[in-house]
């Protein structure tokens, strides 16, 4: 469906939209900006971090069989994704070339794609239409199945009625429409859902890595805390008041401002000088900036105040201080090896594995 939106939009858009040459140079969006360079840092930060947190993802990585089939599968969807991207944010470039956008009266650059649209015979804005609302619900779909699969595992260990996680999912979506409805703006929306993953992933992608032994969860958590506290010191500092610094948290000023706020101020331009930029950073840039490096400081900061107590600990109790020992290997949860054919064993059953019931469990402090 995917692939005949594309195909089908590029066909009409090629041959029924007329770009206005003067209108290229004088819309200035191939002159570099300051919002450009910005959303070169946030958007990879903001969607990246993001993902960690999206159920679909992860449901597709467990259902990879080996890590080569993820691979594959993750940059085959890559080369799609990237040149699906780039198809639809073009037309908000020709929306602008050819007129359609802003109109009269001005609209909202967010809809740039369906003023392009508009352009169009009215029977392929049906067809677009149609595929729009179908590819929505199949995205709807795969974030209910998220929620009731992380309801059903991660909430309840699977020992709750499959039927009521399902009828929780639901019952959860009627608030998340009516503030979805109610919200100035859906990209805000977003934003704070990033801005809480960029501030608590970085800590948390730590803890992955083998090396990292030593990372707790609760370095973890204080450091995803310790981020969006540093986004309000920020925003503080930068407005003047603990108000302004408070909205930021909710980005209520949007993405696209014309300020460091969202990257820093003329204020803390002496910090800088090594780098000679003036820091005029949008509030967004600033926010997230501040999450994702406050989160590490805070987190790191945590991390030397929990091993500074538990060898105080140790001194006063006379044990040996192991805060620092690499954990023990933990046994195999289930048979890696060959699977047996059934037929070789028993003609009544398909297949025969073995499997353990070893319960890790990591330490919080």
């Amino acid at each position: 469906m995917v692939v005949g939106l594309i195909i089908l939009a590029v066909i009409t858009v090629g041959v029924e939209t007329h770009i206005d040459t003067s209108l290229i140079t004088a819309s200035g969006f191939l002159e570099p900006s300051l919002l450009g360079w910005q959303l070169i840092y946030i958007l990879p930060v903001a969607i990246v971090t993001n993902d960690f947190f999206i159920s679909g993802f992860w449901m597709r990585t467990f259902a990879s069989k080996t890590d080569k089939d993820l691979l594959i599968g993750t940059s085959v969807a890559t080369v799609a994704i990237t040149l699906i991207l780039g198809l639809v944010g073009a037309t908000g470039l020709l929306a602008a070339w050819t007129g359609a956008y802003p109109g009269d009266p001005p609209q909202s650059g967010s809809i740039a794609f369906f003023l392009l649209l508009g352009q169009l015979p009215a029977w392929v804005v049906g067809i677009v239409l149609v595929m729009t609302v179908s590819l929505s619900t199949a995205a709807f779909d795969s974030l209910q199945s998220g929620m009731v699969s992380t309801g059903s595992n991660d909430l309840f260990r699977n020992k709750l009625n499959f039927w009521w996680i399902r009828v929780a999912v639901i019952i959860i979506i009627v608030p998340v429409v009516l503030v979805a409805l109610e919200s100035p703006s859906v990209l805000q929306i977003y934003l704070i859902s990033d801005l809480v993953s960029a501030s608590s992933i970085p800590v948390l992608v730590i803890g992955l890595n083998e090396r990292c032994y030593w990372w707790r969860g609760f370095e973890v958590v204080v450091g995803g805390l310790g981020g969006l506290l540093t986004v309000f010191i920020f925003g503080t500092i930068y407005y003047g008041n603990a108000q302004e610094g408070a909205s930021l948290l909710l980005l209520e000023n949007g993405l696209y401002g014309d300020d460091w706020s969202a990257f820093g101020k003329s204020s803390t331009t002496h910090i800088l000088q090594f780098v000679k930029i003036e820091c005029q950073l949008t509030h967004s840039a600033g926010a997230f900036v501040a999450a994702p490096v406050g989160g590490l400081l805070w987190g790191f900061g945590a991390l030397a105040l929990r091993l500074a107590f538990q060898w105080s600990q140790a001194k006063v109790k006379g044990h040996r201080f192991n805060s620092l020992d690499r954990p023990p290997p933990a046994p195999p949860s289930f048979y890696t090896g060959t699977y047996v054919e059934a037929e070789e064993l028993d003609p009544d059953r398909e297949q025969v594995y073995t499997q353990g019931t070893t319960d890790i469990k990591g330490k919080f402090f």
